[in-house]
């Protein structure tokens, strides 16, 4: 099966879902969207009240501003797979509880080994935190870190520049820093030679990982 494939089989899967009490209220599940070879992953943390309606990521006023960040670091929505943690909506945008987080990570696996991404952006805590468990964002945020044999960017997640306006311009120069970012990550994959790139596993502590 490809990797098309198998992601729309994972979305097909998300939309009957009833591993965990998410589905109950569901109006429409979020599986994530992107190309099947997509070079990056950006993953936030659950849909809001305008992706439970429309079934994509990001389609509300935080997914306005990713698009404008997407733009400033040089990249279109359209290039890269965009998606989050927890596929239905938690309620009254709540944070994900740790069973939800649990059934949703068996699809959002499946969906990383099918696009195998060189590099992975998460938004917000709960998704640094499946990389990163410990970490604080506050302390790594804009950070690259090579975990396995990918690399990794934590940022804050674009909705709180919207409720914290403190944390704007630290998003903003954090996607300012991601074509530089981009560059390094794909020139140290482009050393490795196949069988290192094979032999990588994901490493227990990350701070023994940061690049910037």
């Amino acid at each position: 099966m490809s990797a098309e494939e198998t992601l729309k089989q994972i979305a097909a899967e998300v939309s009957v879902c009833t591993d965990c009490a998410l589905h109950k209220t569901r109006k429409k599940s979020v599986p994530g969207e992107g190309p099947a070879d997509s070079e990056i992953m950006f993953i936030g943390e659950g849909p809001g009240v305008n992706e439970n309606e429309q079934g994509r990521p990001f389609v509300g006023a935080a997914g306005n501003f990713l698009n404008q960040l997407l733009a400033q670091a040089g990249l279109k929505r359209e290039d890269v797979w965009i998606g989050n943690v927890v596929k239905c909506r938690p309620p009254d945008n709540r944070d994900p509880l740790p069973e939800e987080l649990a059934a949703c990570d068996v699809y959002l696996e499946r969906q990383i080994a099918a696009i195998n991404p060189k590099i992975i952006v998460t938004l917000g805590r709960f998704s640094m935190g499946k990389f990163m468990p410990g970490a604080k964002i506050s302390a790594v945020h804009g950070q690259m870190r090579k975990i396995g044999n990918r690399f990794v960017i934590p940022m804050f997640h674009p909705a709180a520049a919207l409720h914290n306006v403190n944390i704007k311009p630290q998003i903003l120069a954090d996607f300012a820093k991601l074509p530089q970012l981009l560059d390094v990550a794909r020139k140290e994959l482009a050393r490795m030679t196949p069988v290192q790139a094979a032999a990588e596993e994901p490493k227990e502590d990350p701070k023994q990982l940061s690049l910037f």
